[in-house]
């Protein structure tokens, strides 16, 4: 799938503004940002993109004390992948959790090792919010083992690889929208030995299957996390269950919590590293969401 960057120029330029045009055209379907002094960088599918719908978002900051300006770039599928691979380098989570390429050689072995066929637009383990979900499922493995896991928006698989290699209950559910996802996950698994241990679906949060789950990890973004997640919910045993949420900035925590606290979920702990944010959530047991 190719893809459209779209750079956005801001004038004076501040983290702020930067989050605030983000929210803003992430109803428009893009799916990944990055921020560089001066510019918010915003990538989209190709066939989703509609530049004048851009501008009429973009104008909305006309007379703001914020100047916008942007640039259109075409990011082809075989450039995005191989600049991403050319410059992967192994991840280490806890001391305990090795992510690594196949052709990485010679590294020091940790108790769990997991080798990805890596690709950008599907996650490595780089990104703060796969490894607060490493970490955190490494804390909770407890909790984990012989529970029912569903790894919602899967992309290479790596959180349902890590829950199924932590004893998570066989077989392990990942689900993603992307067929490429799914593919990518597929192939890891037998590159991981627990192809037997996976079961991966294409489809989005209407997949679900009510009460079959005890864990749900959803590491997405904020708007699909807002939209789907009475879909987690349903999903959850009638006993009670835990969803872990990330792939949202510090930010949209309170909005995610009124969301939660809507459908019978608390609090349980949180984590946050460089602005980006982790929420581990209870399903209480006396309030079942129908």
């Amino acid at each position: 799938m190719d893809y459209i960057a779209v750079h956005i120029r801001i004038e004076p330029f501040s983290e702020a503004w930067a989050e605030i045009v983000e929210a803003e055209i992430e109803e428009l379907g893009f799916d990944s940002f990055t921020v560089e002094d001066p510019f918010l960088n915003a990538f989209i599918p190709k066939d989703l993109f509609s530049e004048p719908n851009l501008k009429t978002m973009l104008s909305a900051f006309d007379g703001a004390e914020v100047r916008l300006s942007h640039t259109v770039e075409l990011v082809k599928e075989q450039n995005w992948n191989a600049a991403w691979e050319s410059d992967f380098e192994p991840v280490v989570v806890g001391d305990q959790v090795t992510v690594r390429a196949t052709y990485h050689k010679d590294l020091p072995r940790t108790r769990y090792n997991i080798v990805i066929d890596p690709q950008m637009s599907f996650g490595s383990g780089h990104h703060q919010t796969t490894t607060m979900m490493i970490e955190q499922l490494l804390e909770d493995r407890r909790l984990l083992k012989g529970k029912a896991v569903l790894d919602m928006g899967c992309g290479t698989g790596i959180l349902a690889i890590v829950a199924a290699k932590l004893g998570a209950a066989v077989p392990v559910h990942a689900v993603d929208i992307d067929p490429r996802c799914c593919r990518s996950t597929v192939a890891n698994a037998r590159r991981n030995r627990v192809p037997h241990k996976l079961i991966t679906v294409c489809g989005d949060a209407s997949v679900l299957i009510r009460g079959q789950y005890d864990i749900v990890l959803a590491n997405i973004n904020r708007n699909i996390l807002l939209a789907d997640m009475v879909s987690y919910v349903r999903a959850l045993k009638p006993q009670g269950g835990r969803i872990l949420l990330s792939g949202f900035y510090t930010a949209d925590i309170p909005m995610l919590l009124e969301k939660a606290a809507s459908l019978g979920l608390t609090e349980v702990s949180r984590r946050s590293r460089d602005d980006w944010a982790l929420l581990v959530l209870q399903k209480e047991m006396w309030k079942l969401y129908e």
